[in-house]
């Protein structure tokens, strides 16, 4: 039997934006809410205690007796559910689920849900432009910009939800109209004990799903359950009915439906093959929403992609820039690195950070066939290096600033110069984009 609101205790364990969410959707149903964060000052604690100050909050570490007081815990992506104190309230018969979870739950309009370990933030953003250039109204966030409980109140036509493997983890049935995964690479190994984990973790967004979207190209795509699921496809050379792929022929490279040529990649304006594989599946996603194929692809074609990925920074002397700092783990860096080789002589690549227990040996074969050179920073430069055993030369930088003096002097006229540092920032940035800032900066001072 449900649990009524007013018998129902919940804690948010962590605060954050997510955990913000929370509160501010939890307390609007009448909820008993209280607040558990293992950080000193999280973010977000002054604005909930401003806005609600009648929530409890703990912060510092967990205290599993205080966890196992509330029969419902809704936890942050960033917090694994195997902590003690979690853990704990969940053998006492806790229910443990996330914001997705809650979300799923109370959403009012279809949901196309996005995952995968690379291209996600792409695909969705893209999909959220599909949207709009075909007038239907999206909302569009999860693991990108507005929290989705914060969608909630916009009363859209369509949910457009990028999410990750945590926000997964515990997400019991979405019920998405659409949901993808687009690949899956080694990523996160700090967190799962396996591939397989994190892949179980990625495969739960097809639960009570509707139609899914499959890559044709990474067998990890397709979902384990399939008896109830309409599939529409895409990948490389696949042409079929009901299937985006492509085709080459004297105009140049085409993205494809069924038989029939859609667009001819010349005209888009992101860079790479990873990024046609990316409109195939934003197109796919859109297919299977209703909404019209030739509307769509106008749209993509004007698509000019995000920042820190794959994104042109500056030309010097010949050598063009390229800022991938968003390719955050080997799977991204492998992808960079075969889509842009062709049209440059070679690659100098600049990657390192904390590899979050990654495997680097598959940068070792895109590395011997597209670099002049690497240049390696960061905690997990020796190991990276290690993995690469001698395929081209390797230089280290101390800082961001180096690592670009040094790619810059390796590169010869025609070359381009790629940070995609397969691995996440945090060991020497605030994130990503301080990463990718810092590089553009690097750039501008040559």
């Amino acid at each position: 039997m449900a649990v009524i609101a007013s018998d129902r205790r919940t804690l948010v364990v962590g605060l954050g934006k997510t955990g913000l969410s929370c509160v501010r959707y939890l307390t609007g149903l009448g909820r008993e809410v209280a607040v558990a964060d293992s950080r000193p000052r999280p973010p977000g604690l002054e604005q909930l205690q401003q806005q609600w100050p009648e929530v409890e909050v703990r912060t510092g570490d967990f205290e599993p007796d205080w966890f196992s007081g509330f029969n419902e815990l809704v936890v942050s992506p960033g917090i694994a559910v195997s902590e003690p104190a979690i853990a704990a309230a969940a053998k006492r018969g806790a229910l443990v689920r996330g914001d997705i979870d809650l979300f799923a739950e109370a959403a009012d309009a279809p949901i196309i849900a996005i995952t995968g370990s690379n291209g996600k933030t792409t695909v969705t953003t893209l999909v959220g432009e599909l949207a709009l250039a075909c007038g239907v109204k999206a909302a569009v966030g999860g693991n990108i910009g507005t929290p989705a409980l914060d969608l909630l109140g916009e009363k859209p036509d369509v949910f457009i939800l990028e999410l990750s493997s945590f926000q997964l983890e515990t997400t019991h049935e979405l019920n998405a109209e659409v949901a993808t995964v687009l690949n899956v690479s080694d990523d996160h190994m700090d967190r799962y004990p396996s591939k397989m984990a994190y892949y179980q973790a990625k495969q739960r967004i097809f639960r009570g799903a509707r139609n899914a979207v499959v890559n044709l190209d990474d067998a990890l795509s397709t979902p384990m359950a399939r008896d109830t699921l309409n599939f529409i496809c895409y990948g490389f050379y696949r042409v079929n009915p009901e299937t985006f792929s492509t085709r080459e022929d004297d105009e140049g490279l085409w993205i494809t439906w069924g038989l029939d040529n859609l667009l001819n990649t010349r005209e888009l304006k992101l860079a790479g093959l990873h990024n046609i594989s990316n409109v195939m599946a934003a197109l796919a996603l859109g297919r299977a929403a209703g909404w019209p194929l030739d509307t769509m692809a106008r749209a993509a074609c004007e698509f000019r992609g995000l920042p820190h990925r794959c994104e042109p920074v500056g030309m010097v002397n010949g050598v063009e820039f390229i800022n991938d700092s968003k390719g955050t783990n080997v799977g991204a860096t492998v992808a960079a690195l075969d889509s842009l080789a062709p049209g440059c002589e070679r690659i100098v690549l600049i990657a390192g950070g904390d590899g979050k227990g990654a495997d680097f040996s598959p940068l070792a074969r895109p590395v011997a066939e597209h670099c002049r050179a690497v240049v390696l920073i960061g905690q997990d430069a020796d190991r990276i290096a290690e993995a690469l055993a001698g395929a081209v030369p390797v230089e280290r930088g101390d800082s961001m600033t180096n690592a670009v003096e040094l790619a810059a002097r390796a590169a010869h006229k025609g070359d381009r110069v790629l940070l995609s540092p397969a691995c996440a920032s945090f060991d020497m940035f605030s994130g990503y984009e301080d990463r990718g800032n810092r590089f553009r900066q690097a750039v501008g001072g040559l």
